[in-house]
C-alpha cells in the first residue's frame, strides 16, 4: 500500500510539472508572440536537457495548440573528440521528428584560438550563432528556437551588470543581428530546476558539453551559484528579479541615449509612476 501511494504521489507530482512547464512555455510564447501560424520552427538541439525538454514541450503544444507550425531539430556536431554521433540521430528517429545533423569542426578552431585555461564560451557560441544562422536559411527556418531558460536571462543580465556594465539580458524573442532571422526562447519563464526534474524523468539520452572541460572559476558559475544561494535563502527572490526585466521605467534609471532628461520641466501633473514604491514601507520617511 505504501509503494502504491508513493507511485501515486509520484504520477500526480509528474504530471503537475508537466502541465506547469506547458503553461510556461504557451504563455511565454503567446506574450512575445513567438510562433505564428505556418511558422517552421527550427529547434538547436545540444544534447542538454533544456533543449531536449525545449524540443518535447514544444511538440507537445504542436499537437494541442490551435496553431499550425512544423518543427525541425537541429544538432552542429562540433567535432569534440569522444561526441557520441548517433545519440541524437537514434533519438530524434525514434521520436519521429525531422532533424538534421550538421557536422562542422568549430572545436579544432577554439582550442587553436583561445589559449589553455581561458574560458572558451564566448568564442564557442560565436561560431556556433554563425553556423545555426546558415543552417536556418538553408532549411527555410521562420523561427530558431534556443533552450535558454529564466535562469539563463537572469545569470546574463548579471554577468552584463557586474562584467559588462551594461543593464541587458537576454530577450524572450529577437532579430538576429543581421536582420535576417528571428530567434525565440520559449523556455524564458521556466526554471532550470524544473527543467532538470522534467528531463530526470523522461531520461533523455544527455550529452555533456566536455569542450570547455571544468572551469569552476567562469563568471557565469559565479553568478549561478550566487543565485542559487539567493533561492535557498530567499525564496522568490529569483522571480522578483525576472519580474523586474519586465517591469523597466526609463525615467528612473541614467541612460541619457535611452531617456531625455535634458529637456525635463516640472509640468504640475502629479506622474502615476512616480517615487511611492517605498511609501508604505517607510511612512516615516515624509514625517
Amino acid at each position: 500500500m505504501v509503494a502504491e501511494a508513493s507511485s501515486r504521489k509520484l504520477e500526480y507530482n509528474t504530471n503537475k510539472l508537466h502541465k506547469r512547464l506547458r503553461r510556461l512555455v504557451g504563455t511565454a510564447i503567446a506574450d512575445y508572440n513567438m510562433i505564428e501560424h505556418g511558422d517552421r520552427v527550427m529547434v538547436c538541439l545540444s544534447g542538454g536537457k533544456d533543449s531536449y525538454a525545449l524540443l518535447e514541450i514544444l511538440r507537445n503544444l504542436q499537437a494541442h495548440a490551435p496553431l499550425d507550425f512544423e518543427l525541425i531539430a537541429v544538432n552542429l556536431d562540433q567535432k569534440q573528440p569522444g561526441f557520441p554521433e548517433q545519440v541524437l540521430p537514434d533519438y530524434l528517429a525514434e521520436i519521429g521528428i525531422p532533424f538534421r545533423i550538421v557536422e562542422q569542426d568549430t572545436y579544432s578552431v577554439v582550442k587553436r584560438v583561445i589559449a589553455e585555461g581561458k574560458t572558451t564560451c564566448s568564442l564557442c557560441s560565436r561560431l556556433r550563432r554563425g553556423v545555426l544562422y546558415r543552417v536556418a536559411g538553408e532549411l527555410g527556418a521562420t523561427k530558431i528556437a534556443l533552450g535558454h531558460h529564466r535562469d539563463d536571462i537572469l545569470e546574463t543580465f548579471f554577468l552584463n551588470m557586474f562584467y559588462g556594465g551594461k543593464l541587458k539580458a537576454m530577450p524572450p524573442k529577437l532579430v538576429s543581428d543581421d536582420g535576417r532571422h528571428v530567434v525565440i526562447r520559449p523556455l524564458a519563464y521556466c526554471k532550470e530546476k524544473d527543467l532538470a526534474t522534467f528531463a530526470e524523468i523522461a531520461q533523455f539520452p544527455i550529452i555533456p558539453c566536455n569542450l570547455c572541460g571544468s572551469q569552476p572559476n567562469l563568471q557565469r558559475q559565479v553568478i549561478k551559484e550566487m543565485m542559487q544561494t539567493w533561492d535557498k535563502k530567499f525564496p522568490g527572490r529569483l522571480e522578483t528579479m525576472f519580474t523586474a526585466l519586465q517591469n523597466i521605467q526609463l525615467s528612473h534609471l541614467a541612460d541619457t541615449r535611452r531617456y531625455d532628461f535634458a529637456s525635463l520641466r516640472p509640468h504640475g501633473v502629479p506622474c502615476e509612476d512616480g517615487d511611492k514604491a517605498f511609501d508604505e514601507v517607510m511612512p516615516w520617511i515624509n514625517d
